[in-house]
């Protein structure tokens, strides 16, 4: 498994801590950056990790802001992203059986190491159940397809 990495500086610091648990864990890491906490902009980072998913070179991807939202809104523009905000087990769980997100966001005003390793392994080792869900994301992806910029 092929994961890319990145944060703004409000989530340098956890996604640092990811990074090494990632390592530890024997996933293969693409961290991206950035690598302090001075400030940067949160859609430089969320491109490089979708544009590296985008390119096949991973299969997933995490991204760490503050809330989290940002780096939501930033990777859903890219084409074939399905990025969601999470801060719960069960929401990391849900999103990849009914949504099948290859995204992962987190808020690093919200969520502890501790939580971001269960959010992070259940997110990574839950797959699409497809079923009923398949017609919906299909419907979803579509939007790209169809919508008029």
């Amino acid at each position: 498994m092929r994961v890319a990495i990145g944060s703004d500086h409000a989530g340098y610091e956890l996604k640092s801590a990811l990074v090494k648990y990632l390592h530890q864990q024997k996933i293969e890491v693409y961290d991206m950056g950035t690598f302090t906490n001075s400030s940067v902009d949160y859609p430089d980072y969320a491109g490089q990790v979708c544009q590296a998913i985008g390119r096949d070179m991973c299969d997933f991807g995490i991204l760490i802001c503050y809330t989290g939202i940002g780096m939501s809104m930033a990777a859903n523009k890219y084409h074939g992203i399905r990025a969601a905000v999470v801060q719960s087990i069960e929401n990391a769980q849900l999103t990849r059986e009914h949504n099948d997100a290859n995204v992962l966001c987190l808020g690093a005003k919200d969520v502890d190491f501790d939580l971001a390793t269960r959010i992070v392994d259940t997110f990574l080792n839950t797959n699409f159940t497809k079923g009923r869900h398949l017609a919906r994301v299909a419907k979803l992806m579509n939007i790209e397809k169809y919508e008029k910029r």
